[in-house]
């Protein structure tokens, strides 16, 4: 009975602004110690079954939150409170952004879904890193077991030529705050970003980071290339090209992983 009542309540708000309403209510309920240990009773699950080892990062479970939801790594106790294994950033910029203009998140009722076309709004890397940080040093017990990810990608002003530099900027920025990074080429909402899927750009991109890694005191190992066919299906000649570029560069520019999936370019008014 509550259920439906409140549905509605927020339904009659922008989907961007409940979101951030939602959030901040569970923010403000991990503030106070006997709420947020009921949350982390309710939400939280522990078993040893669900460790699990990968790149020599421990996960206290699988079930993690991608990139796009914390944004600006504003919610990080409250979504570990809510139980998840890991969280990812992001996606940020050297520069922060405003975004594309809104309204960027629909609402597909029927679909039970949303449709999102953000476009890389977040504080910037700088401020991003601040957070982090403090995150770290006020939640050193916890920290070892909530892996942290870093979604990082380039500013829409910045040309796709001189992206790689946006990257190595929220690279040197992130190292030794994020357990892992994500390089960003995939989303269709930055105009020109998934050019930089090709196999020049990309290995330009990826080469230079693995370089800067390297040189580091603790390298990290964690470097993904995070790619994007959206639906198209994996036996199409264009997907099949593609992921004969992500494999080269995997090999040859020491990626751990590839993100074979984001969301596509979807065609629809949002006015369901």
């Amino acid at each position: 009975m509550f259920y439906p009542v409140l549905r509605s309540l927020l339904f009659a708000l922008p989907p961007e602004d409940v979101h951030h309403l939602s959030m901040n209510c569970l923010k403000f309920a991990c503030s106070i110690q006997p709420s947020q240990k009921f949350i982390q009773k309710n939400f939280q699950y522990s078993d040893d079954a669900l460790i699990k080892e990968v790149f020599g990062l421990r996960f206290k479970n699988p079930v993690g939150l991608g990139a796009g939801f914390d944004k600006n790594a504003i919610y990080l106790k409250e979504l570990e409170a809510l139980g998840f294994g890991f969280v990812e950033i992001g996606t940020v910029t050297p520069v922060a952004q405003q975004g594309n203009d809104k309204p960027r998140l629909f609402r597909l009722p029927k679909d039970q879904a949303l449709i999102n076309r953000m476009g890389f709004n977040n504080d910037g890397v700088y401020e991003v890193r601040k957070r982090l940080e403090e995150w770290r040093t006020s939640n050193a017990r916890r920290q070892a077991n909530f892996i942290i990810g870093g979604n990082i990608g380039k500013n829409k002003v910045t040309a796709n030529e001189d992206a790689w530099k946006d990257y190595e900027t929220c690279f040197r920025e992130l190292f030794g705050s994020v357990d892992y990074f994500v390089v960003n080429v995939s989303s269709p909402n930055t105009p020109g970003l998934r050019e930089l899927q090709e196999k020049e750009s990309l290995s330009k991109i990826l080469q230079n980071l693995q370089q800067l890694n390297f040189i580091k005191e603790n390298p990290m190992i964690n470097i993904n290339y995070q790619n994007n066919h959206g639906t198209t299906p994996l036996l199409s000649a264009a997907t099949w090209d593609k992921w004969n570029i992500a494999w080269y560069l995997l090999e040859h520019c020491n990626a751990n992983k590839m993100i074979k999936d984001n969301y596509g370019k979807i065609h629809h008014s949002g006015k369901r």
